[in-house]
């Protein structure tokens, strides 16, 4: 029976140990499958040919990255066409991203893959060289395989509405400009830029607890500790989101010189690309969120928080040392992304000396608990290149809780003389507008959230690439919110967000018949 065929991942290891000690040769080929066509029975049936047993693996539907909507079918249903298929032998859903524990899990003779992928180079992604070297790793090899070639995500999106209608106009709409590999390209365009990361770096550590419930004096919440972690937070997490980009980036920030603060910042960046100042009277910032785990098909349960921040700002002569820092960095800089969170390192001085640099300057200035009503955009600078914020930041800039909100931020993008300014507003488009006029407004283009906590972030960083390399702010929209997508689905700032994703998914969503 078809059933029979699929094998749980935790079991599929031993099965495939037993199979090649009788001697069995292996063939296995990895996709999403999530609509079976005429190309993919052609690929497995020359794959079976090539040995005594076909497994096909199976990346499960919580580990997709081809936007909204996908896999249109789910694990089950896909499992199930595979299995029905008499050229197959077993079926391996495999909860993980990439291809290579998959790999790790069948060691195969024989790994397959399309034609298509025989050149290395129409692999956006970057995947096909780990998935190699890991076949190889084990003593397989590989074979590239097929001549009929179809898209499962052209034919879904044209045929089956996988993303809600909001999403599949604004791609439809960009598609039309903008193909899957123009958008590969402009991603590699950012490769060569040299960026000087500036602001708050912060240290987040999220303290997991089961509640218990309430104590029965004094009504206060109860807890049991599970476990704690260290993330990199603020300018930091800029910092690694950029990296994943390019190389070539720097990070000038204000930290304090506690024993832990070394060990656990090198465990997010490299020495080389520390251009911090150190002083011993200044707290290294870290926000500590006390959470409840993450359960099935629920946002994080966030309980509260404490913060260690400084109560007074630096003394002038720190705020000298930052200046010479950034005087000598940013000489070697294209773009300056400037992370302003308000917890002391921003002082006039190091604003006014930035906003005159001439280097392009992508700012965010942020409100939070620790500045609110203080740290307001429109009062604290006059000029930047671009920049991008969150609802509740614009109207605390224009004074007014009722607006309309592409109105004030041309207004408030005029102010700073700005190229082009965003809106981030979560689950509501995103508004974006450039000195020309052009105006993108891009619908969430991912609805599984566990996290949204740092998605700003993700944004920025992207989008200060894409503007500086002078992208339209279609596409530049289309990029910031690629990168939000992802970073919702992430406990806080746990990893930073992967370019092979980001790549995956927006060329899936813009391979479609463009809109007329």
């Amino acid at each position: 029976m078809a059933s029979e065929k699929i094998i749980p991942f935790a079991e599929a290891p031993a099965l495939f140990d037993k199979l090649r000690g009788e001697g069995k040769r292996l063939v296995q080929c990895h996709g999403t499958f999530d609509l079976v066509h005429p190309g993919h029975i052609v690929h497995l049936e020359e794959a079976k040919k090539l040995g005594d047993v076909l497994v096909v693996t199976v990346t499960d539907e919580k580990h997709v990255n081809k936007g909204p909507g996908r896999p249109y079918f789910n694990d089950a249903l896909r499992g199930r066409t595979l299995a029905a298929l008499s050229c197959v032998d077993y079926v391996v859903l495999v909860p993980h991203t990439a291809a290579v524990e998959a790999i790790e899990t069948v060691k195969p003779s024989i790994y397959c893959k399309g034609t298509e992928y025989a050149d290395a180079a129409n692999d956006v992604t970057g995947n096909i060289h780990d998935d190699v070297a890991t076949v190889q790793k084990y003593g397989g090899e590989v074979r590239y395989l097929g001549d009929v070639v179809f898209s499962s995500t052209r034919l879904l999106n044209r045929h089956f509405e996988t993303a809600n209608h909001e999403v599949a106009e604004f791609c439809g709409q960009l598609a039309s400009r903008i193909s899957p590999q123009d958008l590969a390209d402009a991603v590699a365009g950012f490769a060569g830029l040299r960026v000087l990361v500036v602001g708050d770096t912060i240290f987040d550590k999220y303290s997991f607890v089961k509640v218990q419930g309430l104590t029965s004096k004094n009504r206060i919440i109860s807890g049991r500790y599970l476990e704690e972690e260290a993330q990199a937070g603020g300018a930091l997490a800029v910092y690694r989101h950029i990296k994943q980009f390019t190389p070539n980036v720097r990070l000038v920030s204000l930290l304090g010189t506690e024993g832990w603060l070394e060990p656990t910042l090198r465990m997010f960046m490299p020495t080389e690309d520390d251009a911090a100042v150190r002083d011993p009277d200044f707290v290294s910032i870290i926000k500590q969120r006390y959470v409840e785990p993450v359960s099935e098909g629920k946002d994080l349960s966030k309980l509260f928080s404490v913060n260690f921040i400084n109560a007074d700002a630096p003394k002038q002569a720190v705020i000298d040392r930052v200046l010479g820092k950034l005087e000598a960095e940013i000489k070697n800089a294209d773009l300056v992304v400037l992370a302003d969170f308000g917890h002391g390192l921003m002082q006039q001085a190091v604003r006014d000396f930035l906003q005159d640099s001439g280097v392009f300057l992508a700012l965010n200035c942020q409100t939070n608990s620790n500045n609110h009503g203080f740290n307001i955009i429109s009062r604290q600078y006059r000029r930047a290149d671009v920049f991008s914020l969150d609802e509740q930041e614009i109207l605390l800039s224009c004074g007014h809780r009722h607006v309309d909100f592409g109105a004030e931020l041309d207004k408030l993008r005029g102010h700073l003389n700005a190229r082009a300014g965003w809106l981030t507003r979560g689950a509501v488009k995103t508004i974006g507008i450039d000195a020309g006029g052009s105006k993108a407004a891009c619908p969430p283009l991912g609805d599984d959230i566990t996290d949204t906590i740092g998605a700003g972030d993700a944004f920025f960083s992207v989008m200060a690439l894409a503007a500086r390399n002078g992208l339209p702010v279609d596409l530049t929209t289309f990029l910031g919110q690629l990168a939000g997508a992802q970073a919702v689905k992430i406990v806080g700032n746990r990893e930073p967000i992967s370019k092979p994703v980001l790549l995956k998914s927006g060329m899936a969503l813009l391979n479609r018949d463009p809109a007329v």
